[in-house]
């Protein structure tokens, strides 16, 4: 990984990427949240989670970079090892905890910025140490803070492995949240997308009262979905799952069930919310299927540690056969 990143960021590198993985399409543009991407292949938070290769990603040919999750404070994230491979299964499990440098390291980097084409959005959360009645405040520092330098907010209450922060998307809570950050960002002379991303753990029920408070705060759109806690139908030997533990799964077994939540959310609500799909993108075909359920755009993660990057040309190129 380090001799791709180091590879990635000289001038020679940039250009030979950029030539094998950059599609350049008008038939690949999108606009949504008022915003203009080159295609809609974006890269999934959690892979730079303190903003220092996106200048380099840029050249892998994505229609935007999600950078982040990003806290207030800096810090460790839980133990290691913390992020297992399940080859078998073409996934992950992993248990990061929001492991960064804090935000302002984060904000020095993300203002250094040079190129406004590619949309990058910021995806931010709470410290382990903040008690959930007190969480709105480290969403509303991240806002204020990166409110000059991003182009879209993505609100995260639904990792698994921070503390009680997936109790944020009850009803209630999550309201207080959402309206919180709306105010600040309604105050400014030009607001911002905000999106809520969802874990695909929630019930029917659940999905219900997000659709009532997407439209009750009047945020832009969802990110469906987060890892999964749920470790059934896999085939990797579940002694070695017992011996992993706790932990969110991405990768291809989580397909289907992120695929399901994006058509439930696309249908039930006419589809009036825009949708982010991203959950088991492992092939062209997984992308293809998220956006004929309802998804204006998708992201990969996971599937771009096992196809590699030429995944995001691929799927790019799945699309325009489709046109």
């Amino acid at each position: 990984m380090q001799l791709f990143r180091l590879s990635l960021s000289l001038p020679f590198g940039k250009k030979i990427f950029k030539s094998l993985y950059t599609l350049e399409d008008k038939k690949l543009q999108r606009t949504l949240f008022g915003l203009n991407f080159d295609n809609p292949v974006g890269l999934a938070a959690g892979f730079d989670k303190d903003g220092r290769y996106f200048k380099d990603l840029e050249n892998l040919g994505f229609g935007f970079i999600e950078i982040g999750t990003v806290t207030p404070k800096p810090q460790d994230g839980n133990p290691k090892p913390r992020l297992f491979r399940l080859k078998e299964d073409a996934a992950l499990i992993n248990r990061m905890g929001f492991n960064n440098e804090g935000l302002d390291a984060f904000v020095e980097r993300i203002k250094k910025r040079s190129n406004d084409r590619i949309i990058i959005g910021g995806n931010i959360g709470k410290n382990k140490v903040t008690p959930n009645e007190m969480a709105f405040r480290d969403y509303e520092i991240c806002f204020e803070a990166l409110y000059p330098y991003v182009d879209y907010f993505v609100v995260n209450v639904s990792s698994p492995n921070t503390p009680n922060l997936r109790d944020l998307q009850e009803k209630e809570p999550l309201t207080k949240l959402l309206n919180s950050i709306q105010k600040l960002n309604q105050d400014k002379i030009a607001p911002k997308p905000i999106l809520l991303k969802i874990a695909p753990d929630l019930t029917e029920g659940q999905l219900d009262d997000i659709i009532d408070i997407v439209s009750d705060t009047k945020i832009d759109g969802l990110i469906a979905t987060n890892t999964t806690i749920d470790r059934s139908n896999l085939s990797t030997d579940q002694s070695v799952i017992q011996q992993i533990g706790n932990g969110g799964l991405s990768g291809a077994p989580l397909r289907n069930r992120s695929t399901e939540i994006i058509r439930y959310i696309h249908t039930k609500s006419n589809g009036s919310i825009p949708i982010v799909g991203v959950g088991g993108i492992s092939k062209p075909e997984d992308a293809i299927e998220k956006l004929e359920a309802g998804a204006s755009l998708v992201q990969v993660y996971s599937g771009l540690v096992y196809y590699g990057p030429g995944l995001i040309r691929d799927i790019n190129k799945a699309i325009l056969d489709k046109a």
